[in-house]
């Protein structure tokens, strides 16, 4: 089965390229901008139209901390599942035969959606079965494609150090997610595999910091 890898598109989904011979496309979040759920709200909407209609037999929707429409129930479960989108939050889905475990929570930073306090969020990360295919999440794992730059211009490893030993613990086949963009010169786009990890890691991002405007990355496809 090959899948389409998307993430943090930003409403900017209208300039991806969309690959041939895709069975299924996953999106792990950040579909959507403003943080006011009430002008987040079409924004989610557009998003939502644009992802139902790709011509992909399987569609899955994880959202991530922009999201915020979802969370506060202006954008309802059902209406995304009525478009034949399968929306995973903290649960699990078996399509054609794979495991797919979703939750767009990230470790808290700021005001947005979906976040918990680092020192908690192991609990929820706990929940992450074992034997999956496809683990989607909305931020990563600590040193995985989650390199960014501070506001005193340093570069950190920003992704979630209890994510990454649950990984560890009970290994998925590929493991998706965004949320830490690219820059002009830190690539966290793109697969990689790390050494004692049977893993394939996948951050879908599709957006550059401080080109947010602009698709930078049109997603990965993956062959599971």
């Amino acid at each position: 089965m090959k899948i389409w890898h998307l993430s943090d598109t930003h409403m900017n989904h209208d300039q991806l390229v969309i690959p041939d011979g895709i069975d299924m496309v996953i999106h792990s979040g950040d579909a959507s901008n403003w943080r006011d759920p009430y002008r987040n709200e079409s924004e989610l909407r557009a998003f939502i139209d644009w992802f139902a209609t790709l011509p992909i037999p399987h569609k899955v929707f994880v959202p991530g901390n922009h999201d915020t429409s979802l969370e506060k129930g202006l954008i309802t479960r059902e209406l995304i599942e009525h478009r034949k989108i399968h929306l995973l939050i903290n649960e699990e889905k078996t399509i054609e035969g794979l495991r797919i475990w979703g939750s767009p929570f990230t470790p808290r930073y700021g005001d947005w959606s979906y976040m918990k306090d680092r020192g908690t969020i192991n609990r929820l990360w706990d929940n992450i079965p074992e034997g999956l295919d496809v683990l989607v999440v909305h931020g990563p794992p600590y040193g995985v494609l989650d390199a960014t730059y501070t506001q005193h211009n340093k570069v950190e490893l920003v992704g979630c150090s209890a994510l990454r030993k649950r990984v560890a613990k009970v290994p998925p086949r590929f493991m998706l997610f965004g949320h830490v963009h690219s820059t002009d010169d830190i690539r966290n786009a793109g697969t990689r595999t790390v050494s004692g990890m049977p893993t394939i890691f996948s951050n879908g991002s599709c957006c550059d910091d401080g080109r947010m405007g602009v698709v930078t990355s049109h997603g990965n496809v993956l062959e599971v």
